[in-house]
């Protein structure tokens, strides 16, 4: 019990350092996808939603999450409701993966004439979230986006909302997609 209790803290703390990292946003990569011939324009009110079987983060993150999808989505003139009438269905999930980061020095005159050189290596984690629109009526994917960066969480409450912030704004840049 004691074991389970300690990764659910660590994945929490992981978790929160991906959507919550200091620094810049150039490291965040950001992607999205939608089904073509979607008409957005209908959509005028979501209703957040579980996936089943998704991971989350503890319930202050979660809230932390949810708020700042809130904002971004009622920027663009969508409406939350809890009521079963809702045009979109919103829903995400995170990932924390560990990838292996090789750090190369060197020293000396090049090929010709020599030198030293090391690599070490570390290990870095990477966390994902990742957020799907569905539409009730037809109950398919209709829009979705993944933020990815290196967590490096920090202890600044404030800045780790500010920062969630505009990877929220970043990820939802795009919605809804131009049309062509």
């Amino acid at each position: 019990m004691q074991a389970n209790r300690n990764f659910g803290l660590t994945f929490s703390a992981l978790i929160a350092g991906l959507l919550l990292t200091a620094g810049g946003l150039a490291a965040q990569d950001v992607r999205y996808n939608y089904m073509p011939g979607t008409d957005f324009s209908k959509y005028h009110t979501y209703k957040w939603v579980a996936i089943q079987g998704g991971a989350h983060p503890n319930q202050i993150v979660d809230a932390q999450i949810k708020q700042s999808v809130d904002t971004q989505l009622a920027a663009k003139g969508m409406t939350k409701t809890d009521g079963d009438k809702a045009d979109l269905y919103v829903a995400y999930q995170v990932a924390v993966d560990k990838e292996k980061q090789w750090n190369g020095y060197g020293m000396g005159g090049g090929v010709r004439w020599g030198g030293m050189a090391t690599a070490t290596s570390s290990t870095i984690n990477v966390g994902t979230l990742v957020l799907d629109l569905y539409d009730p009526a037809t109950k398919q994917l209709v829009w979705t986006g993944n933020a990815t960066k290196t967590i490096d969480p920090s202890s600044n409450q404030e800045k780790n909302q500010k920062n969630l912030d505009k990877a929220m704004a970043k990820l939802l840049k795009n919605y809804p997609p131009k049309q062509k």
